[in-house]
């Protein structure tokens, strides 16, 4: 019988990745009042980004780990770049445009992108369980948005399923840097080339703020860096198929934020749809699970 690696604890990695839903949640607040309050959504994105690159450096270089932010796939980490700030754009976007229950529902069709682009781009063998839990997350989609008589914007919709979708583009990336690269050393470079892009376009974006902004603009960096952290920290103790099924409480987060910070509860429609929705992706995440045990048992011999 396998056994999980000595570092492998995975109630520690469930209540990191607990932990690291709700941080995300709350980022996901600064951003909607930071954005309501007057900052454009590229310099929203800056700060976001600006606290990363000096905080890893720090973090590697405290632990005498300077070394691991060296790569020989620094192109990989380009495209991963360019991807991975389109991301960011439309998923701040999409908070900006919809209540924060319906852009956070709509994000976990992530995982239904993921199967789609596995089966299209890896050529995996997709089987019956996980296409019928793809069908599922797309009819909670259309109970959610309802075509032509939805209580939510249409853009606002297109922008975050088309978030989902890049995130799902982004996995597929990281998947493959990470055969070879630590997973902070990910991070850092994904700031280290985005930084200077968002730099650029801060002298036409960047305009006063008050002393609310500066403090809706900190807030935002610190709970992101600490999101990332701990997400990173989640995937240091347990594996990704067992982990991401807290992510989905980042949904019970938004709604009493929504309710408490934008008094806005979400519509039966919501209610009706979300459960699909996330039904499918624990559809999903149960199904990987077993096959990455068959995968493992095979290699075992049993």
């Amino acid at each position: 019988m396998s056994h999980p690696p000595a570092d492998q604890r995975p109630l520690m990695a469930l209540l990191i990745r607990l932990g690291a839903a709700f941080v995300l949640s709350v980022m996901l607040v600064f951003v909607k009042l930071v954005t309501e309050s007057g900052v454009s959504l590229t310099e929203t994105l800056f700060w976001r980004q600006l606290p990363t690159v000096p905080a890893l450096l720090a973090w590697f270089a405290l632990r005498g780990q300077l070394s691991l932010l060296s790569s020989d796939r620094l192109a990989a980490h380009g495209r991963r770049a360019v991807l991975g700030l389109t991301g960011m754009f439309l998923n701040f976007g999409a908070v900006t445009l919809l209540p924060l229950a319906e852009a956070t529902t709509l994000n976990f069709t992530t995982a239904i992108w993921a199967v789609i682009l596995s089966a299209l781009i890896l050529r995996e063998r997709v089987g019956l369980w996980r296409w019928s839990a793809v069908l599922l997350g797309f009819a909670g989609v259309l109970v959610i948005a309802q075509p032509g008589q939805s209580h939510i914007p249409p853009l606002g919709a297109a922008v975050a399923l088309g978030a989902a979708f890049t995130i799902a583009l982004i996995s597929i990336q990281i998947r493959d840097l990470s055969r070879t690269e630590h997973p902070l050393t990910i991070v850092f470079w994904f700031a280290a080339f985005t930084l200077p892009v968002l730099g650029l376009a801060m002298p036409f974006v960047m305009t006063g703020h008050t002393a609310y902004q500066w403090g809706l603009l900190l807030g935002l960096g610190v709970f992101g860096l600490l999101g990332q952290f701990l997400l990173t920290a989640a995937l240091r103790y347990g594996a990704v198929a067992s982990v991401i099924v807290m992510d989905y409480s980042s949904l019970v987060w938004a709604t009493l934020f929504g309710w408490w910070v934008f008094d806005r509860l979400p519509p039966g429609s919501t209610w009706a749809g979300a459960p699909l929705i996330v039904g499918a992706g624990l559809l999903i995440a149960w199904r990987e699970h077993r096959l990455a045990v068959t995968r493992a048992r095979a290699l075992v011999g049993e």
